[in-house]
This record gives structure tokens, C-alpha cells and sequence, in this order.
């Protein structure tokens, strides 16, 4: 407030205005589908008068007031859906808008008529910059647009609605502005629309599809007749034979222009059109050489479509001034002198002569193309000169013709220009050739006859070559890429407009003279470090002959063919017309159904008319969800759902026949709710929703019977007390009675709250839209307990984390396997070998089934794991001695007791049963296959088993009273010694070092949880698909327990210990990713996930498993996967050969010693370090999780002993044989060129000096085409050491070729060339390499002439 104001009286209409209630309007504009998520807002008194808001939001969207309407947009203040009146001064109190809330309003079509445009300065005359628009659109956001091309009062409204011109705009497929701007130009011109419109096309004879004059006329009737404000130019490429990529093609618009000239000349052969290219754009001109000494010249005649002027003439920087500088310089002869003499056929010798053109002849539609586009030799790059260039609006062409030429009488031969004596034709030929043109050429043609003039047209004033400018081709950009838009001046009204893709509007002669170029004026939309970027490319011009010169024809001028196509285009676009309409008024809305046989939920889209009733939704929803054959329609309905929170809103009960605008609040692009087809049986009856219910899924708990029921759905309101809420549950389940009924909350996951407070309201106990409860009411005293103490807890907890998982099982059954682990009883005898193998085979062939395990196994579990803990506690708790021969492996089963039966000891090879000192078990690898494995100093310690077996044991070796009565296999209690329980943080720290949890702790005694964790397993009967001798389980687990003790619990079906079988995770992929980390819960599990179980050994602390490749350097696909194999922290590389001999024995079929291979690293197909044998895993060599080595057979003895030097790739080019040599090992001392050379030279014979190299580009093998390797790589570079730009070989494994300098390349014919380009070109694609390093070439514009681009008749 300005000071000295604050007791100025306000007057009392302001005051009333203050206190009087304002109406909020929020306006969508629903005309366009660009638009229709803008929303305009007015906030008006709520005594405004309804004229005055239609004023308003014209003024606000930039439209014309009358043209457009407005109805109600929310179905809610009132069911009266007619327009609202635009001249009534009824207050919009009075017409029903609330004031304090929101109401919604449509922008809509007036009788089916889209909005006209607001001039905002349609009074201030054309001279007007505010209504301009050309140039390229300002991109969002972007800066530097300029004032001079792009009006800043801009309304989005002008831009989407059709230009106020009249004139119909181009659709901008992609990068078709080039196109646009050509097809305007044809447009525009009267003389080639009007001749287009009298061809007819005839549909027996061509496919309309495929004619390209057909669809020019299709196109050019849309652009005069339609009410579109642009039109798609998809139909014309389409007959050019072009597909959609075509769009993304860049071309230039004097390109397109003579190429599309070539195809309607071809398909109008043999019409009246054949020769209309030629009549309106066709000129002559004479290219002449004359001998300087005797006068003799040679000649020949060329015709043009177009005249090409420079910028700049060659050599200068100075630009010419204006486009009659270029056409005089395009005219100017030159002189041939000195070396570049002519040799004269009448002096017989060679003379200076004067070389140059002259113009014979000059169209009726004069085109000059500005060749704006040049070559820099410096930069060798396409550059762009936006030099200034003016051109006239009227251009005189008569200042042009060599008047020299008229008077001569020496014109006595006609030979080819550009050579020597190649014949010759006298002047009466030319005369006679001239004389033939006369009668098919109406343009101006100008030639000597013995000395006099001779015009075509007698009587042809010198005016007759004054030329009008009509069209302005502009280029906005760089060389590189740009746009295109055109300039036209319009023949009826001699007003200029820019027809820029889809926007066309006016602009003044002011404009047009910001194209010249140069530096005056601001920069175009696309600027560049040097002048303006936007300006002229194309000129046409129009010979001002008043005799000629043409209108367009008018409607009722037009051929019957072309009436009959405007009435079937007028037709087709009102059918799309009222396509749209029906697509405007069409509500979308996301539709739900639980299928009532299935019980799946499924989900599709509901599109109905705002108009079409409940009734005729629900019909159109009982036919989308496929529930004919399934159930009565009449036992469907509609509800409201939110399908987020699972919640039924409400219902609609009698309102069957209301319109589903008014139901869903109108047509809206989305909407904050979603529909669901609710279906019942026939004995029952719906339920009502009213709003403001909440929705509460009730389970039912039986405390005796552990079991939690499926819910029931009951409805209740936020401000009903806790007692009134048992009651309504009492009533809904009639076997629980309110007064010991316990309800429990589940407000989130696992966030379990007990009500105990009964006069308080659902709202303040946290109820929300969807809620779900457990309710449980029995005569037990769990309810005296306190809450996480009860049995109701445990057991809610217990369903609350419980999964249900399908584990499928080894294809063997349990006991298949000759070689089974075996287990010793503490102190036996060991005996012979093969007797005790014997012994193994009894039991193992009499197991049982997994569905006998499952019965038997928990009685003999919970026995059988007490005495082995005490036999355990009384034990030595040693590690299991070292072995040193391979049959050891196979450990021997000592005699049991003879009055242990058979199911006793085959349960006993299933369960744990023996102390861990005297347990050796055997190696698996992932495919199954036992894999033995030689032992070393190190590897004792990391390979030996031990395994305590603490099942279902407590620390003070009792039984375990099972946990709330919960049947016997339902719990674990896996648990450490006290020994173990103090070194809990070992375990969590062992994650870190190596990435894999172990199952054993220091002592081998298992790791295990020190709580109770739910698992229940049973057989399952899966799919067929899934293999004959597939076992499938179905295991409800809790899934707080940990992958170790998880394995635990299986080790009764899989028939190994845990440590013996590895769990892979199977993804919805069928996609497999074995799980690792021992000390990880099941928390990232869900329902129904599938667990494979794979025989093998598991990892234990300190491993990590590993792919091995084999590397064949010179093989067509070098990297070969061998084995998985696994290697242990402080291993060294030659103890993992050793360990890995055996295993590509049996595995792989693979002999070799230790000093015939080496290991080196993999980094995807790359090789690269070479591992030194006393290199020692994670000191020197980084390891981890699902590592990939290389293994590399070698040819000789090692070469590689210390990590200073560096073994590299090397491959012989030889050029003068197309072919390359197989791959070389070269072993260097030092990062050394030099040597490098030396030990190429010594390897190859070539002499040192002409030793040449390169590094290979990209992965190994880095292959490349023999026909690219000579030019494309950068030979010979020029450095000391390798380490060092461009070559940055710092480890093992680069490739280089070389090649010997003084070898020619072999010359290849044509057929030898592309006889080899394939053979390469099939080698390189099996590969996967690129045949070829070039850059992305320029697509040639062709036009296909039968709409097919795999044939080549293109015109180029």
C-alpha cells in the first residue's frame, strides 16, 4: 500500500464485491486431444453473468466467443447436459453453480464446428507482427527464439485450432518438412492443381494405393476442402513406396522436387498430362565453346527444371550480393587459354576460346535453387553458407539473353561442349530441332536464324519476361540437419503465408526479406556461430503473362471425377468426425471381475458412452468378461471399486437407468477409481454399499484346530465403538459370540494390534477404506495371557510369515546313488573296502519313497537326534582326517547294530546319524557327475565335511515340548552349542569375506536359528511337463528362517546332507540363480516361488564357485565353457590346477599335466592377466561370486614366470594374399616398441625397418573384414611404449596385427571383390562382428513407381 493511502475511503460496491461468494470454474478444453488435459481456472462472484464467463474463457483460450460451448463436466450440480447459454445474464448463482466448491466445465465443439481463433490484433491491420507465425516452432522451453519469427502472444489455442487463413496445414510425420513444404508450393500453384485436377484416374487399371498422382489429387482436395486444421501425408508416401523409416530420412527438398517431376512424368505417359512437367518448369539453354581466332563455335543444347546459383564463386569468401549478381555470373563465359586451349575444328590447331552458357529458353515457372550447401576442403566437412542474398519480387529476366549469340553468323557446328572435335550439326538442324519444341513449349524461346530474331510467340512484348516471386522455400538449420518451411503468396488475395507444417498464418513482404540471410536481423530458431541460419533455398517464380496466368478453379468448375472425390472425402471426414465425437463422450475406466468358477481375478477396460445407462454397461461388462456360459446376467452388477485398497466403495442401487456420465462424473482421461462386475449365485442376494462404509475382510481363527479361515467380507462405519463392531461380526459369524470375542487388527505387514479398548471408534483404531481382522472367540484362558505371549499371537505370527514354496526334488529318488554318502559310527571298524561298499548297497536299494519319509521321519528324527547329541557331546569334535588317495573318497559304512532294522538304517543314512570325525563325503559338481579330487596340503582343511546333527534338540539335550501344540514336523529348532552361540558374530562377519555364508562354524558344528521356525512339507503332484522321476514338494515355511536351516529341513527328502545339495531360485523367466548366502532369511521369497534342488557339494566358508572357459585363440567361437569348479580363499592357482586335472579328465574328457595349461583371467570374451602358479587367491588374484576364468591349453613350456612382462596376440596381415595368419603368443620383457618389433621380425622373417602394426579394435578376436583392414586401421603408430595413447596396452591378452610395409595389396576385380564381401560378410555376422567400421552413409531419395522398394525402378 502506497503511504498515505490507508484512509482512503472504499467505495461500497468494492466492499459488497469482498463479502459476496465467489464461484471456482475449472474449465476443460475438450476440443482437441492435445488440450484436453489443460484446465483453465476462473474464480468469478457468484453474481457474474453467464455472457460474461463465455467472455471470459474466450479471452483466456484465445477463441472467438460464439464459436464454442460449454456444458457441465462433473454429472453432479445438475442432470441437464445441454449447452449453457452464452447470451442469457442469468448470474451463475442462478444457473446452478455452488459457490465455495468446484465446478467443472466442458469446452466442446459448437454444432460440431471446432472453435475459430482469436486475433488479438485483428484490428491493428496485416502490417502486424502479433499474428506472424513462420519459422521453425520454438522448441518448450527453449531459448534464443526470436521475436522476429514467433509472435510472444502465441496462444496455445492459435497453434491447435485451424488457422484462421483458411488454409489446411501438413502433418509432420517425422522428418517430412522438406515434403510439406514442396507439396504446399505444388498447392499454390494454379496452373499445376488445376491441370492435376482434370487427369482422372482409373481404378481397373491401377491400384490406388500405389498411384502417385491419385493421391496428389486425394491430398490437394483434403487441403482445399477440409475443416482439419492439418492432414496426414501418410497416403503420398505410402504410393512413393516409402515405409515409416522413410519419415526419419533427412532429404533435400530440391531433391525430392526433380525426383518427384520424373515419377508423375512416368506414370502420365500416354495421358494429357505427359507433357505438363516439361510446360510449366522446362527451360533451354545453349552450352557453347567459340574459337577467339576464326569464330567458329561448337555447341550442344541441355534443358534444365531448375537454375543452381552459388553463393560464393569459388575460391572467394566474398558472397554475391543478390540473385542477379548469380544469374549474371551463372552466364559469364570463360576464357580457355594456355594449358587449357581449344582445339579448333576450322583452324585444325589449338586456339584461345571463350566457354560459357547462354539461355535459350526460360520456363513459365522459373525455379533457382541458392546452392546454400558446399564442401569445406579444410575441414572436409558439409558446411552451410547463410551468406546474404537478396532477390527481387519482380525479377527481369530479359537482361539475360546474349544478344552476341542473336547477331553471329559464325554458329556453324554443334558438338558435345566438354570435348575436342566430336562432331558436328549445322544451324539448320538447330533450327529444325527449335522449330519442333515451338509447338509443345508455351514458354519463352529465344534463338538465331541467320542472323535475325526469332521469338515463339509473335508479338511477345519485352514485359513478357517479367517474373513474379510466388514461393519461398526456407531452410532454418546447419548442414547437418535442419528444417523446412515455405513462404507463398497466394494468387487470389496477393497475400503472403507461411506454411509451416501444421500451422499456417500471415505474414508481409517484411518478412520475406528476413530469408536473405546474412547478419542483419536476428537469429532464426536454429542459430549458428556465424549469421542467421534461416533463410531462402527454393525460389519460384510465375512469368507474369495476363494471358496466361490462371485461377483456380472454382467448385463448380470441377471435373465430374473430382466432385465425386470431395463428396467421398467430405464423407469420410465426417464419419471420422463423429468417430471422434463418440471417442470425446466415450468414458474409459479399468473393469475388475472375480471369475465365480475360476476365482481369478481379471481385469480389462470398460469403454462405454457417457450416454449409455447402468444397465447397458453392466450387459456390456457381462459379455467383455466371457461369463455367458458361466452364470446368469441378472446375477451381475457394477459396483465401485478401488482396486489399490482392495475396497468396494458403493453400490448403485435403482439407478440402472442413469446415464454412466452421470455415475462416473463425467469423461475423463483417468479416473481415481475403477469399476468391478461383482457376481453372486442365484440363492443370494446383493449387498448394499452405501458411501462411507469401510470395507473388513474377517478370518476367523480356531485355536484348536490352528487353522486361520478364508475371510468374510463385512461393512462397517469409522464411528462405530469396538462393541458394535463385535456385535455386527457376532451377527455376520453366528458361532462367535460378542462377549470373549478377541479382534485383532493388521494394520500393515506384520503389524498385528489387539482392540481391548471397547468404546473406541473404528476411526481412532486406525480402520481404513480396507481393513482386515482376525477374530477368534473361545472358552480357553489364551485370552488371560498377555497378547504376544497368547497362543492366538504365535499362531497369527505364524500365518502372518508363513510361504508356501514348490521344491522340486533331484530327478533320482533318494538312495539311487551307487556312491551315496556313506557314515561311520564312532569307534567301528572300518573293515575291507568293498565289503562295506557292499553293505551300502543293501540299505540304499530298499529306501523308501518320499511320501514314506514324510510319514516316518519325524518320530525317528526327534529320537535319532537325541542320542546322536549325546553321543556328539561324549566325541571328539576333530575335524575328519585327511585322505590322500581318491577311493578314500568312498568312505566305508561300518556294521550297525543287528537288531537295527532295514528302515532304521535307511533312515539313519537320511538323517545325521554318525559323529562328524568319522564322516568323509564325496564332490559334486552342478550336471551331477561325481567329480574326485586329488588332496594337497591346502585343500584338507577347506574340503573336509563335518556335520553335527541338532535337530529338534534344546541345549540341555531334552526333547522339545512342541511349541503351541503344533504338530511334530511343523517346527525347527536348529540350534548352536554354547560354544557356538559366542561366536555368532564370526558368522555374520564371514558374508564379507568371501560372499558366501559357510554351514559350518570354526569347530564344524552347524550353524542353526535359536528360535522355533514353522515347516511343513508334503508330497505334490505337479504338471506332466515336469519329468518322469520328478519329485515335486509343497513346503509351507516360515520365512524368517534362514537358508541354512532351510537346507536342514530338507535333508530328509533330498537324501544328503545340506552341505551336499545346492537350492536354486527359479525366476518367472524359468531363469535359475543358485542361493549362497547361508545366513540370509526367506524374506525376499513369496507364495508359489519355485526351488529346484541340485545334487553338489555347497560352499562353505572361504569358496567361491567358478565357471571355467576354455580359450581357443584361433577357433571360429574362442571361448568354450568346461566346468564349475571351486576355489577356496588362500588357494593357490597351481593347487586349483591340480584340483581341477581330475575333473577335466571325467568332466571333460581332457588329459593334461599341470605344466600344459595355465589359468588367466576372463572379462566377458576378453583373456587377460596370465595367473602365475604361486599367485594366491584373494592376496594377489580378486575373486568372487560365480568368477569365470579362462584355461588355455599351452603348445610348449611356459613362457610367462613373472608379472613384468606382458604376453600379447599377435596376427599377420598379408595383403598381397587378402588373408590373415592364425593367432602368435609373444611373450615381451618390457612394455617396449621396440622389442615388440624385434619379436615380430623374429617370429616372421620380415626385416625389422619394415615392420608395421596396429592394435585390434573391440573384443577378442577383434575380427574385421580383409577389405577393411589395410585402409581402416591406423598402422604404424607413432610411439615408444605401449602403455601410452592409442594403443594403452597395459595387460595380457591385446591383439596386434602386422603386416610387412613393402607388400602390395592385391588388386581384385569387381566380381573378385563382392565374391569375397560376402564370404566375409557371412563370416563376420556368425561372429557377431561388424562387417565394417564405416560411417552411417546418406539414404538416396528414390521414388518407387509400383509402391515397391525392393524393386529398383526408382527415378534418381
Amino acid at each position: 500500500m502506497v503511504p498515505g493511502e490507508e484512509n482512503q475511503l472504499v467505495p461500497k460496491e468494492i466492499e459488497n464485491a469482498a463479502e459476496e461468494p465467489r464461484v471456482l470454474c475449472i474449465i476443460q478444453d475438450t476440443t482437441n486431444s492435445k488440450t484436453v488435459n489443460e484446465r483453465i481456472t476462473l474464480n468469478l462472484p457468484a453474481s457474474t453473468p453467464l455472457r460474461k464467463l463465455f467472455e471470459d474463457v474466450a479471452n483466456k483460450v484465445g477463441y472467438i466467443n460464439g464459436t464454442f460451448d460449454l456444458v457441465w463436466g462433473n454429472g453432479i450440480n445438475t442432470a441437464d447436459t445441454a449447452p449453457l447459454d452464452h447470451t442469457s445474464d442469468k448470474s451463475l448463482l442462478d444457473a446452478n453453480f455452488e459457490p465455495g466448491k468446484k465446478n467443472f466445465l466442458h469446452l466442446t465443439d459448437k454444432d460440431g464446428e471446432q472453435p475459430q481463433i482469436l486475433l488479438e490484433d485483428s484490428s491493428a491491420g496485416d502490417d502486424s507482427v502479433h499474428d506472424r507465425f513462420i519459422g521453425p516452432l520454438p522448441r518448450e522451453g527453449s531459448v534464443g527464439s526470436t521475436s522476429d519469427y514467433v509472435s510472444q502472444s502465441y496462444s496455445y489455442s492459435s497453434i491447435l485450432n485451424k488457422s484462421e487463413t483458411g488454409y489446411v496445414g501438413l502433418v509432420n510425420q517425422a522428418m517430412t518438412c522438406y515434403l510439406n513444404s514442396l507439396l504446399q508450393t505444388l498447392f499454390m500453384t494454379p496452373e499445376f492443381r488445376n491441370a492435376l485436377y482434370k487427369w482422372e484416374f482409373e481404378e481397373s487399371e491401377e491400384d490406388p494405393v500405389t498411384s502417385i498422382p491419385y493421391q496428389l489429387q486425394r491430398l490437394f482436395v483434403l487441403l482445399q476442402t477440409s475443416k482439419k486444421r492439418a492432414i496426414e501425408t501418410t497416403d503420398v508416401t505410402r504410393s512413393f513406396g516409402w515405409d515409416s523409416s522413410e519419415a526419419w530420412q533427412q532429404h533435400d527438398v530440391q531433391e525430392l522436387c526433380r525426383v518427384m517431376f520424373d515419377a508423375l512424368e512416368q506414370k502420365w505417359k500416354q495421358t494429357e498430362q505427359a507433357d505438363l512437367i516439361n510446360e510449366l518448369y522446362q527451360g533451354k539453354l545453349k552450352d557453347y565453346v567459340r574459337c577467339l581466332e576464326c569464330g567458329y563455335e561448337g555447341w550442344r543444347i541441355d534443358t534444365y527444371l531448375d537454375i543452381p546459383l552459388v553463393i560464393r564463386p569459388y575460391g572467394s569468401s566474398q558472397a554475391f550480393a543478390s540473385v542477379e549478381e548469380a544469374l549474371h555470373a551463372f552466364i559469364q563465359p570463360e576464357i580457355l587459354d594456355g594449358p587449357n586451349q581449344y582445339f579448333c575444328e576450322r583452324c585444325k590447331k589449338k586456339c584461345d576460346a571463350r566457354k560459357g552458357l547462354r539461355f535459350l529458353h526460360f520456363p513459365y515457372l522459373l525455379t533457382l535453387q541458392l546452392k546454400r550447401f558446399d564442401f569445406d576442403y579444410t575441414t572436409m566437412h558439409r558446411i552451410k553458407l547463410n551468406d546474404r542474398m537478396t532477390f527481387p519480387e519482380e525479377l527481369d529476366m530479359s537482361t539475360f539473353i546474349d544478344v552476341e549469340d542473336e547477331k553471329s553468323p559464325q554458329t556453324e557446328s554443334c558438338t558435345d561442349s566438354g570435348a575436342e572435335n566430336e562432331g558436328s550439326c549445322h544451324s539448320d538442324q538447330m533450327s529444325n530441332d527449335f522449330s519442333n519444341d515451338d509447338g509443345v513449349d508455351e514458354g519463352i524461346c529465344l534463338e538465331n536464324n541467320s542472323g535475325t530474331e526469332k521469338i515463339s510467340k509473335p508479338g511477345l512484348e519485352k514485359n513478357s519476361l517479367i517474373y513474379e516471386l510466388f514461393s519461398v522455400m526456407v531452410h532454418s538449420g546447419s548442414a547437418a540437419g535442419g528444417h523446412y518451411y515455405a513462404c507463398i503468396k497466394s494468387f487470389s488475395d496477393e497475400q503472403w503465408y507461411s506454411f509451416n507444417d501444421q500451422h499456417v498464418s500471415r505474414i508481409t513482404q517484411e518478412d520475406i526479406k528476413k530469408t536473405h540471410g546474412g547478419s542483419s536481423g536476428s537469429r532464426g530458431y536454429y542459430s549458428s556461430a556465424f549469421a542467421s541460419s534461416t533463410n531462402a533455398y527454393m525460389l519460384i517464380y510465375r512469368l507474369k503473362d495476363p494471358a496466361r496466368n490462371a485461377k483456380f478453379l472454382e467448385v463448380d468448375e470441377y471435373p465430374e471425377h473430382i466432385k465425386s472425390l470431395v463428396q467421398r472425402e467430405r464423407e469420410l471426414e465426417e464419419q471420422e468426425k463423429r468417430q471422434r465425437e463418440i471417442e470425446r463422450n466415450t468414458c474409459k475406466i479399468k473393469l475388475f471381475c472375480l471369475h465365480p468358477v475360476k476365482q481369478v481375478m481379471m481385469e480389462n477396460k470398460l469403454e462405454v458412452h457417457k450416454d449409455k445407462t447402468l444397465k447397458e454397461a453392466v450387459e456390456m461388462a457381462y459379455k467383455m468378461m466371457d461369463l455367458e456360459e458361466v452364470i446368469p446376467m441378472d446375477c451381475c452388477r457394477l459396483v465401485k471399486y478401488d482396486e489399490f485398497h482392495d475396497y468396494l466403495e458403493r453400490s448403485y442401487e435403482g439407478e440402472e437407468d442413469t446415464p454412466m456420465g452421470l455415475l462416473l462424473g463425467g469423461v475423463k482421461s483417468t479416473y481415481m477409481f475403477d469399476l468391478l462386475l461383482e457376481t453372486r449365485k442365484p440363492d443370494q442376494v446383493f449387498q448394499s454399499y452405501k458411501p462411507g462404509e469401510v470395507m473388513v475382510k474377517v478370518h476367523v481363527v480356531d485355536l484348536k484346530a490352528e487353522s486361520v479361515a478364508a475371510p468374510i467380507t463385512v461393512r462397517a462405519y469409522l464411528n462405530q465403538t469396538v462393541t458394535e463392531f463385535k456385535q455386527l461380526i457376532s451377527k455376520t459369524v453366528v458361532h462367535l459370540p460378542a462377549e470373549t470375542m478377541r479382534i485383532v487388527l493388521e494394520r500393515c505387514y506384520n503389524d498385528l494390534r489387539l482392540l481391548t479398548a471397547p468404546s473406541k471408534t473404528l476411526k481412532a483404531e486406525g480402520f481404513f477404506r480396507s481393513n482386515k481382522v482376525f477374530v477368534e472367540s473361545s472358552e480357553t484362558l489364551d485370552y488371560q495371557m498377555a497378547f504376544t505371549d497368547s497362543h492366538l499371537w504365535k499362531l497369527l505370527d505364524r500365518h502372518a510369515n508363513t510361504i508356501r514354496l514348490f521344491v522340486l526334488l533331484p530327478e533320482q529318488s533318494p538312495g539311487s546313488y551307487s556312491k551315496r554318502t556313506a557314515y561311520q559310527k564312532a569307534g567301528g571298524d572300518s573293515g575291507n573296502v568293498d565289503d562295506d561298499c557292499e553293505r551300502v548297497k543293501g540299505p540304499v536299494g530298499s529306501l523308501k519313497s518320499v511320501e514314506a519319509i514324510l510319514e516316518e521321519s519325524t518320530e525317528k528324527l526327534k529320537s535319532l537326534s537325541l542320542q546322536q547329541q549325546q553321543d556328539g557331546e561324549n566325541g571328539d569334535s576333530s575335524k575328519s582326517t585327511e585322505t590322500s588317495d581318491f577311493e578314500n573318497i568312498e568312505s566305508p559304512l561300518n556294521e550297525r547294530d543287528s537288531s537295527a532294522s532295514v528302515e532304521n538304517r535307511d533312515l539313519e543314512q537320511h538323517i545325521q546319524t554318525s559323529d562328524p570325525e568319522n564322516f568323509q563325503s564325496e564332490e559334486r559338481s552342478d550336471s551331477d557327475v561325481n567329480n574326485d579330487r586329488s588332496t594337497s596340503s591346502v585343500d584338507s582343511d577347506i574340503l573336509s565335511s563335518s556335520h553335527s546333527s541338532d535337530t529338534l534338540c534344546n541345549a540341555d539335550n531334552a526333547q522339545i515340548p512342541l511349541a503351541n501344540g503344533l504338530d511334530s514336523h511343523s517346527i525347527t529348532s536348529s540350534r548352536r552349542t554354547k560354544a557356538n552361540e559366542g561366536k555368532k558374530e564370526t558368522w555374520d562377519t564371514a558374508e564379507e569375506d568371501s560372499g558366501t555364508d559357510s554351514e559350518y562354524d570354526e569347530s564344524g558344528k552347524s550353524r542353526g536359528e535359536t528360535q522355533y521356525m514353522y515347516f511343513k512339507a508334503e508330497p505334490y503332484a505337479a504338471d506332466a511337463g515336469s519329468g518322469e522321476g520328478h519329485k515335486w514338494l509343497m513346503v509351507h515355511v516360515d520365512k524368517r528362517i534362514t537358508l541354512a536351516a532351510f537346507k536342514q529341513h530338507l535333508e530328509p527328502f533330498v537324501g544328503v546332507l545340506s552341505s551336499h545339495f545346492k537350492v536354486f531360485r527359479v525366476y518367472a523367466s524359468n531363469q535359475e540363480f543358485e542361493s549362497v548366502r547361508l545366513n540370509e532369511t526367506l524374506s525376499s521369497f513369496s507364495d508359489d516361488n519355485k526351488i529346484t534342488i541340485r545334487l553338489g557339494r555347497a560352499l562353505k566358508k572361504g569358496e567361491y564357485r567358478v565357471k571355467v572357459y576354455q580359450l581357443l585363440v584361433n577357433e571360429q567361437e574362442p571361448c568354450k565353457f568346461l566346468l564349475d569348479a571351486v576355489f577356496a580363499k588362500g588357494m593357490t592357482v597351481r593347487q586349483s590346477k591340480e584340483e581341477l586335472i581330475p575333473q577335466l579328465r571325467e568332466q571333460c574328457g581332457l588329459e593334461l599335466s599341470i605344466d600344459r595349461f595355465r589359468l588367466r583371467k576372463k572379462t566377458w570374451k576378453n583373456p587377460g592377466t596370465v595367473f602365475l602358479d604361486y599367485h594366491i587367491y584373494e592376496e594377489d588374484i580378486n575373486i568372487s561370486s560365480n568368477w569365470e576364468v579362462f584355461l588355455e591349453v599351452l603348445d610348449g613350456v611356459e613362457k610367462m614366470k613373472s608379472m613384468s612382462q606382458l604376453a600379447v596376440l599377435s596376427r599377420r596381415w598379408r595383403p598381397s594374399e587378402m588373408k590373415l595368419d592364425p593367432f602368435q603368443e609373444v611373450v615381451l620383457e618390457s612394455s617396449s616398441v621396440d622389442e615388440l618389433r624385434e619379436k615380430l621380425s623374429e617370429i616372421s622373417g620380415i626385416p625389422l625397418e619394415d615392420i608395421e602394426f596396429v592394435k585390434g579394435r573391440g573384443t577378442f578376436p577383434c575380427d574385421i573384414s580383409v577389405l577393411d583392414i589395410h585402409q581402416d586401421l591406423d598402422w604404424n603408430p607413432k610411439v615408444s611404449t605401449l602403455n601410452v595413447w592409442p594403443l594403452y596396452i597395459c595387460d595380457d591378452g591385446a591383439v596386434i596385427f602386422y603386416r610387412d610395409k613393402t607388400e602390395e595389396l592385391m588388386e581384385l576385380t569387381d566380381e573378385q571383390r563382392n565374391e569375397l564381401m560376402k564370404k566375409e560378410s557371412s563370416r563376420l555376422q556368425k561372429t557377431g562382428h561388424r562387417v565394417t567400421y564405416s560411417p552411417r552413409k546418406e539414404k538416396a531419395l528414390k521414388i518407387y513407381l509400383d509402391g515397391a522398394p525392393n524393386k529398383d525402378l526408382a527415378q534418381d
